[in-house]
């Protein structure tokens, strides 16, 4: 019996000990925009997914990923005009869950990765504020075309990261456009012709 609760004993000052170090790692975040640092950032590209949705027959949405892209951002809370993102995406990362498909996407009928190696986006201006949801004018770059597109961007917070040390600020993010106006027309209506981009990421500042 001894042993029992010798072992149940430790058992729950391990989880304690576990969960007192949870709290400790854990960073107070500021949630108001104008509280955030300005500064030069980079994208944590271990806490980041970029995904795209478009409609498959009007029975679903057809979800991929994009596996390596990078981004960066120079950001001023306080005079948002100011701020700027750039992101640039490996076009050949795609992701859709079956190796053979995203082959068929990579080629010249779909992605044409070999002539169109990446997609690049930079907001140009701000279109308005609105708590911490701001939408921000840009430019995308997709099979050597560019269209003005808009990118709607949610700020969740920032806080100094206890694991990094790096002040760091975490947001989420969403565009639409219509692919046919890059040149990629196949299959439309069948394959929506509106692509919807979402964005998850963590930005360190430098």
């Amino acid at each position: 019996m001894g042993k029992h609760v010798a072992f149940f004993a430790f058992l729950i000052m391990s989880i304690c000990f576990l969960s007192g170090c949870a709290q400790l790692i854990t960073p107070r975040v500021e949630t108001a925009l104008v509280e955030l640092r300005t500064g030069e950032y980079r994208l944590d590209p271990e806490h980041a997914a970029l995904l795209f949705k478009v409609d498959h027959m009007g029975l679903s949405s057809f979800v991929g990923r994009f596996e390596k892209f990078d981004a960066s951002l120079d950001f001023v809370p306080e005079q948002l005009a100011d701020s700027r993102l750039d992101a640039v995406i490996d076009m050949a990362s795609i992701n859709v869950n079956s190796t053979e498909f995203a082959d068929t996407l990579r080629g010249s009928d779909w992605f044409a990765v070999q002539t169109y190696p990446q997609a690049h986006f930079s907001t140009t201006s701000v279109a308005s504020v609105e708590g911490n949801i701001v939408k921000f004018n840009g430019v995308l770059e997709f099979l050597g075309v560019k269209k003005p597109v808009m990118i709607e961007v949610n700020f969740r917070g920032g806080a100094t990261n206890m694991l990094t040390a790096k002040y760091t600020i975490g947001f989420s993010a969403i565009a639409q456009f219509k692919r046919s106006e890059f040149g990629m027309d196949k299959y439309i209506p069948a394959v929506g012709d509106n692509v919807t981009i979402e964005v998850y990421a963590e930005f360190q500042r430098n």
